[in-house]
């Protein structure tokens, strides 16, 4: 009876101290898919400025064109106008760069939350394997152990003479 207390006690232990580093695997794994989504969003965002680097070019160049065509110098109005646009491309291009940062912020964050989560989910697991220790051994310390036939007699409370 003794041995299957302990053998319950050890794997209770067991079983605790596996949960808290399954609990890690899976936040490490998360906190990677995390980084690799902020990469992503990089990727992506970079490949959108340079889009719309490549449409405001095109614009710039066919507002060009026409004030060429039209008989305008490319002075005064024409040229203001010219660099308001370029100036408001800009901004469109921070724009999906901020936001891109902000993205890759979040997820950056998020993968440190999940990694500090299952950091917190192993030591947790390590109180819960002590916790199951004491339990099992003062469980065992409550049971009566006898070691084979005693050469004493009992006493009517049941201790020895």
């Amino acid at each position: 009876m003794c041995t299957l207390a302990l053998i319950g006690t050890a794997l209770s232990i067991g079983g605790a101290l596996a949960e808290g580093q399954q609990s890690r695997q899976m936040a490490d794994y998360q906190a990677r898919a995390y980084e690799q989504q902020a990469r992503a969003d990089a990727q992506a965002a970079a490949f959108e400025q340079g889009q719309e680097r490549h449409k405001q070019d095109l614009l710039l160049s066919q507002a060009r064109a026409q004030a060429g065509a039209s008989g305008v110098a490319l002075s005064g109005s024409p040229t203001e106008v010219l660099a308001a646009n370029a100036r408001q491309g800009q901004l469109d291009i921070k724009a999906i760069q901020y936001g891109s940062q902000l993205r890759q912020n979040n997820l950056t964050t998020q993968a440190a939350i999940s990694r500090f989560s299952g950091r917190q989910a192993a030591a947790a697991s390590i109180f819960r394997a002590g916790g199951n220790l004491v339990s099992g051994l003062s469980g065992l310390s409550n049971k009566a152990v006898t070691f084979g036939n005693s050469a004493f007699a009992q006493a009517p409370g049941g201790g020895l003479y």
